[in-house]
């Protein structure tokens, strides 16, 4: 009953979800096809992701390395296209390179540099965002707005990443609005870093934008959205 119930709920909040990322992108003057929903499902469990994936979401975003391996062995049924959005550790990374999708957290030469070896051990390129703290907060992660540029082109030579764009985290506040201005960051960030020809091909995608603030992301040219409350709920877990 209690999975029944989830199944029911989740497919519905994906439903508005969607509904409103296609009405915001019309009042943006967008295209609601170059935007992505990327469920964010740290700390839930994996008959919940296997609910949110049979409601239509392919791509599933976890912080933790274990976490992430434990879903995957469990669902290795499904078609799951996996990200990794949490701050990864060098040691780590040979665990996800064999199958991650994107790797959205970059924000070091030396995390760089390991994603790239590994890539070419499993004879593949992995796709990464480069991680800018726009808000300037102590407690993130993320390259400085200032440094972000000097560090593309420093990781730019790299042959088994690709760099696909950005990603930031807006300022946790009661106020969407207040994510305007780190959203506006990266998104000049972006299109100096693509004025500049700094990669090979153009830097397409800002991840940007979780369940409080995905609305002024939109506004702003979120291409992945990292929404994770407003499809299952408030965290019950500890997030360790």
């Amino acid at each position: 009953m209690a999975i029944f119930l989830s199944s029911y709920m989740i497919n519905q909040s994906i439903s508005e979800i969607k509904s409103q990322i296609s009405n915001f992108s019309k009042l943006a003057n967008r295209n609601d096809n170059e935007i992505s929903l990327l469920a964010i499902s740290k700390t839930f469990s994996s008959e919940l992701v296997e609910e949110a994936f049979n409601s239509g979401i392919p791509d599933f975003g976890e912080n933790y390395v274990q976490e992430l391996l434990d879903k995957k062995t469990k669902l290795q049924h499904l078609k799951i296209n996996w990200h990794f959005v949490g701050h990864l550790q060098s040691n780590k990374v040979k665990f996800i390179a064999p199958f991650v999708e994107m790797v959205h957290s970059v924000d070091s030469k030396k995390i760089a540099e390991e994603i790239d070896f590994r890539a070419k051990k499993e004879n593949r390129k992995i796709k990464i965002l480069i991680e800018v703290n726009t808000s300037d907060e102590k407690s993130k992660f993320g390259v400085k707005p200032n440094c972000a540029i000097n560090f593309i082109s420093e990781i730019s030579h790299l042959k088994n990443i690709q760099i696909n764009g950005l990603m930031t985290i807006g300022p946790f506040t009661d106020n969407p609005e207040n994510s305007r201005p780190a959203f506006k960051k990266l998104r000049a960030l972006m299109d100096e870093a693509n004025n500049l020809k700094l990669t090979t091909e153009p830097l397409i995608h800002l991840s940007m934008g979780m369940s409080h603030d995905f609305k002024i992301a939109i506004e702003e040219g979120a291409t992945i959205l990292r929404i994770g409350t407003a499809i299952f709920g408030k965290r019950t877990k500890k997030d360790v």
